[in-house]
């Protein structure tokens, strides 16, 4: 079978699915996700086998720049017990299907609401990050949507094992199996006709991955697309920031994990407090193993920093790396924000709530946070359950994609024989 005759059936399958999930009841979908659940939990070692031999392979083509990636890919007892769990909340979470939205009356009697409903099919493709199967899996399911998982190679026996689990929780439930499918080759033409070919089967594209990944996404997709280029995130410690707090903050925000998209990429601080908070937030990074580029005021208080040239102000690292730079208050950190940021994430460090307030208020981000790390930017920590990725879309989600954003909404009206003059 061609990848195209594949691809076609595989959305058939799922197009048909859709209209069996639309009419899903809750009690179904959360049975569902809670075999899904127990199925990961038991089959635990199998997932692990698989990834382990999908490390192996991975390990043995990485260049030294690979480390994000393998760490990425990489999955533990907890990781998997973490897929799990997340599972289980998602079913926790109230079904949106079927919620008014809003409701009114017309002066002819006419009752009008609006009411929230699947998208249909929805296609993620996906590189390295092996529970995104789970995440997006439980995600479109709880929102009665079918969709198709598409991964990247290095992950494809991994994402065969977890997609077994949530096979097994579908059957379970008394649903069907072409709910939740994933792509079986690892041919990348089936990203092309994805993008291009399946119109009448695939509502909307999630793309989760690289620069490169999103870039051909958006180019070739005829399908809506929701997905961000990069998270180029800052943290800015104002003049009234606590040194404590600020040395806490960013070195969670960069080093808790480099390779996520809410991982800190620029540090900014303000000019007035660089004497006593410059140094020890940049030794600090330091100290930890992180590598820091910095402007001539940054480069001055160690020897370690080297110099940052105008591309690092908004390159995004996924490593043990960050830029750094003294700027002149918070106007000045927020036009920084705005001219090299990626409308990500970007956090605030202050004691003072009107600084906070106008930052907040004004940095064009998806996910603006005060007093908090970077690292938050999850919709698990947003209390989502889960996530298939951070929006920096305006139209149709933005931030978080979770359960609610996997949805639309149409009007029902109901009259009593009105007719329109």
């Amino acid at each position: 079978m061609s990848v195209p005759e594949l691809m076609a059936g595989i959305g058939r399958a799922a197009r048909a699915a859709a209209d069996k999930l639309a009419l899903a009841s809750t009690v179904v979908k959360n049975r569902a996700l809670q075999a899904a659940a127990d199925a990961l939990r038991s089959h635990r070692h199998r997932i692990l086998a698989a990834n382990e031999r999908d490390l192996r392979e991975a390990e043995a083509s990485a260049a030294p720049s690979s480390a994000p990636l393998l760490d990425r890919l990489r999955l533990d007892e907890k990781r998997v017990l973490a897929m799990a769990a997340a599972l289980e909340e998602v079913a926790a979470l109230p079904d949106p299907i079927g919620t008014i939205l809003a409701e009114w009356s017309r002066p002819n009697g006419i009752v009008i609401q609006r009411r929230r409903v699947p998208l249909g099919v929805v296609g993620i493709i996906y590189e390295s990050r092996p529970n995104v199967t789970a995440d997006a899996g439980a995600l479109c399911l709880k929102s009665s949507n079918a969709v198709i998982l598409r991964g990247g190679s290095e992950s494809q026996r991994s994402n065969a094992a977890i997609h077994a689990s949530l096979e097994q929780g579908l059957e379970v439930a008394g649903l069907p199996r072409s709910a939740i499918q994933l792509v079986p080759t690892t041919d990348r033409a089936a990203v092309g006709v994805m993008l291009a070919d399946m119109r009448g089967s695939i509502d909307v594209i999630v793309p989760r991955g690289g620069k490169g990944l999103i870039e051909r996404v958006r180019n070739e997709a005829r399908v809506p697309v929701i997905g961000h280029l990069e998270g180029v995130c800052h943290v800015y410690v104002d003049r009234d920031a606590d040194l404590t707090m600020a040395r806490q903050i960013v070195l969670n925000a960069k080093l808790r994990r480099t390779g996520v998209c809410g991982a800190a990429e620029t540090l900014l601080v303000d000019n007035a407090v660089a004497a006593t908070h410059l140094q020890p937030l940049v030794c600090a990074l330091l100290d930890a193993g992180c590598a820091v580029r910095g402007d001539a005021a940054t480069m001055a208080v160690d020897a370690r920093v080297t110099a940052a040239t105008e591309a690092d102000w908004s390159t995004e690292y996924l490593d043990a790396i960050i830029a750094a730079r003294v700027v002149d208050g918070v106007d000045a950190a927020m036009a920084h924000i705005a001219q090299y940021g990626s409308k990500h994430t970007d956090s605030i460090v202050t004691g003072n709530a009107a600084t906070a307030e106008r930052f907040l208020a004004r940095v064009d981000s998806a996910i603006v946070l005060h007093n908090a790390s970077t690292q938050f930017a999850d919709g698990g920590e947003f209390g989502m359950g889960a996530e298939i990725g951070i929006s920096t879309d305006k139209f149709h989600a933005r931030g978080p994609v979770g359960v609610e954003q996997l949805t639309s909404y149409k009007y029902v009206v109901r009259g009593a024989g009105q007719i329109r003059d």
